[in-house]
């Protein structure tokens, strides 16, 4: 299965210890990869496409009046959220897929049989050498 296909299905699918394992990581490295998309990543984006500054990208819906604020739908923060997500999305599938792969293994490991059947595996060998 490619990479790709699995990590759709693990967005759209998940189960509840992939959520789990989802929100833990999300809260614990929340601020880092703000910082690390907003500080890191979209500058260069930014510089990319003419020098726009993602976090002032923004439509005016209605000036400000008086002292009543401006209301500005501000889509470039959104595209930032957006960078954001797919980051943590995409290290919790990685770290789902490892922990996916390690249960594969064992389960793959045949498991050893019971002494008694193969102290009656030992009987059945005898009474054929006999015969």
């Amino acid at each position: 299965m490619g990479m790709i296909k699995e990590f759709k299905e693990f967005a759209v699918k998940g189960n509840v210890v992939d959520m789990a394992v989802g929100i833990i990581i999300g809260a614990a490295f929340g601020k880092i990869v703000s910082s690390f998309v907003a500080d890191v990543i979209m500058p260069p984006i930014g510089l990319i496409l003419g020098g726009v500054d993602f976090t002032n990208l923004a439509v005016t819906l209605k000036q400000a009046a008086g002292d009543a604020p401006a209301v500005v739908l501000g889509y470039g923060k959104f595209i930032q959220s957006v960078v954001d997500f797919t980051i943590v999305a995409f290290a919790i599938f990685m770290v789902i897929k490892a922990m996916n792969s390690m249960k594969k293994k064992e389960e793959e490991a045949p498991a050893e049989p019971p002494k008694q059947e193969v102290l009656l595996t030992e009987i059945r060998d005898l009474l054929k050498e006999k015969n």
